[in-house]
């Protein structure tokens, strides 16, 4: 009867129910290509942060947010051989049906993953998107963006996808944090068990084509801003092009957000639709 309910549990969970989808959908596509392979979004800073935000870019308006899933949320230090690993979780630790992991950037820590007030509450969203999934989300602290960094998310993974051994699992990184996302990607042990990538405002890496995660299709969404002067979108662009033009199949969405800058697709990326679309590729 366990091994029944937790399979019923899992099955539901390939279609992540809908959190407040009508605030985050997408404000309007400007273009779309086949298959929404490429879209471009409208984004007007004057409508998506000042109307959006009480404080802007501090405090998004009480509609935005459902701060109850605070009680499901734990700060906790999980010592591995990678060392003391600080994170947050918000979820089920064991038997979650999906695990969904945020690595932030530079100068960023694992509080920014959960702030549910920062970034529009859209890490409020994903928060309930996991708790009401019965699901599991991490917002780990690392030491840098090389392979110590990445040796330390790849422990943290480990840890919870032994105690989770049927859940599906997706890593978002937020700019500089999409250098452990191509690490993760090319490791043996992290590469041939994550089911989706997303780069959110983040850079580009050719090694990614060598690596186990491209070799089993592993899904990538990527979200950039047209007028991001850290990561220039003409280069993100030049690199989805490149995975499509080794695979014209491969599973790879863009979402270009037409005026936005570096922080934007944080703010603005509908994780629900892109977690649905990478479960339904997912195998």
């Amino acid at each position: 009867m366990l091994s029944l309910a937790s399979t019923v549990i899992f099955a539901e969970a390939q279609t992540l129910k809908p959190f407040k989808d009508e605030l985050f959908a997408y404000p309007g596509i400007l273009s779309a290509e086949k298959g929404d392979v490429y879209r471009v979004v409208d984004y007007r800073e004057m409508r998506d942060i000042n109307e959006r935000d009480a404080v802007s870019e501090r405090r998004v308006q009480p509609r935005y947010t459902s701060t109850g899933v605070r009680s499901v949320q734990q700060d906790l230090a999980l010592k591995t051989d990678a060392g003391t690993l600080r994170h947050v979780a918000v979820g089920k630790t064991e038997k979650a049906a999906i695990i969904v992991l945020y690595l932030h950037g530079q100068g960023g820590s694992r509080k920014q993953g959960v702030d549910d007030f920062t970034f529009g509450g859209n890490f409020n969203r994903i928060k309930n998107l996991m708790a009401d999934n019965g699901g599991l989300y991490l917002s780990p602290d690392f030491t840098d963006f090389g392979d110590k960094g990445a040796g330390q998310v790849a422990a943290l993974i480990s840890y919870y996808a032994e105690r989770s051994p049927g859940a599906k699992i997706f890593v978002a990184c937020g700019s500089m944090g999409g250098a452990l996302c191509w690490k993760l990607a090319g490791r043996t042990d992290t590469g041939s068990r994550l089911d989706g990538l997303l780069l959110l405002g983040s850079l580009w890496d050719e090694s990614f084509f060598a690596s186990p995660a491209f070799k089993r299709r592993v899904p990538v969404f990527f979200g950039q801003g047209s007028k991001d002067p850290v990561f220039p979108v003409e280069n993100q662009e030049a690199f989805f092009r490149s995975i499509l033009a080794k695979s014209k199949a491969y599973p790879a969405r863009f979402v270009r957000f037409e005026t936005g800058t570096h922080g934007t697709p944080i703010r603005m990326t509908d994780w629900r639709e892109t977690l649905n679309w990478m479960l339904s590729r997912a195998k």
